[in-house]
């Protein structure tokens, strides 16, 4: 099948297509990704990271641009968990990335399809801080991405960001690669004997347990059940991020922001019912 498509302004460029990749096991992923109401296809990707491939997409359907529903996404993902969420997308016109972190803004870099930087440079030193990269080498290799270079498009540039992740851990499983379109690489995550699909269930409680076992007791403060005294503090700040979020994806139908503040509304909410019924001693 072909991964070429035409955009608006009659160029030729990759197919849309995306991966969510985020720094933590598997098992954990498993349990938090659920909450987006996507079906997605996970599987590992070195030592200490995840990769998430969505089944399909609103960009496929021509109803938002992927980037959009990317970000959106992967801030529903970071804001209720401990790890860091690294979005990869690209389309006809252009390709991308944007990394989450907690509360945090996003921060991103764009490239042109045929790989002219059309980014900050200073997102790129951002993004190797939050990811605890080299601040010497692995931020030389960044900037080199936001050079010029006649010979690297959109798909060489993201090969180049993930070759630099290779460094801490990344170990991106063959066939998942930028530029592909979303067909191809959800063939290929389905050929591998370590993918499990992710599916909403729909029932809040058994999320939750699977969370809990996941993520191990040590890092029960960040949920809204852990009976820690800054539960209620973190339930709140959820809601307050999740409502603006929620009503910016309404104003501007965007499906990914949307889900990040409704996901955010709902965690908060749980933690606010649990903090009231289950008072502590």
């Amino acid at each position: 099948m072909s991964t070429e498509a035409t955009s608006r302004t009659g160029r030729t460029g990759p197919a849309p297509g995306a991966l969510l990749l985020c720094r933590a096991e598997p098992d954990c992923v498993a349990a938090v990704a659920p909450l987006l109401r996507e079906r997605m296809l996970l599987t590992g990707a070195g030592e200490g990271w995840s990769v998430l491939v969505p089944e399909g997409g609103p960009w496929l359907r021509g109803e938002e641009p992927v980037d959009r529903v990317m970000t959106g996404w992967a801030t529903a993902l970071a804001v209720g968990a401990p790890w860091p969420v690294l979005a990869l997308w690209w389309d006809a016109d252009r390709g991308g990335y944007t990394l989450v972190s907690g509360f945090r803004r996003p921060v991103g870099y764009v490239w042109l399809t045929n790989g002219t930087p059309a980014g900050e440079d200073e997102a790129m030193r951002t993004f190797a801080a939050r990811l605890a990269l080299d601040p010497v080498l692995d931020v030389q290799s960044l900037d080199h991405l936001t050079q010029p270079d006649p010979a690297a498009d959109a798909r060489a540039r993201l090969r180049g960001l993930l070759a630099v992740l290779t460094r801490v851990g990344l170990d991106l499983p063959a066939g998942l690669a930028p530029g592909e379109p979303t067909d191809r690489l959800r063939e290929v995550a389905r050929a591998r004997p370590d993918t499990r699909p992710i599916e909403w269930e729909n029932r809040q409680d058994t999320v939750r347990g699977e969370l809990e076992a996941a993520v191990g007791r040590s890092l029960m403060p960040w949920l809204p059940w852990s009976g820690d005294p800054k539960a209620r503090t973190l339930a709140l700040a959820q809601m307050a991020a999740g409502l603006p979020l929620a009503a910016w994806g309404l104003r501007h139908r965007s499906g990914g922001w949307l889900t990040a503040g409704a996901l955010l509304l709902a965690h908060g909410a749980l933690g606010l019912s649990y903090d009231l019924t289950h008072p502590r001693d």
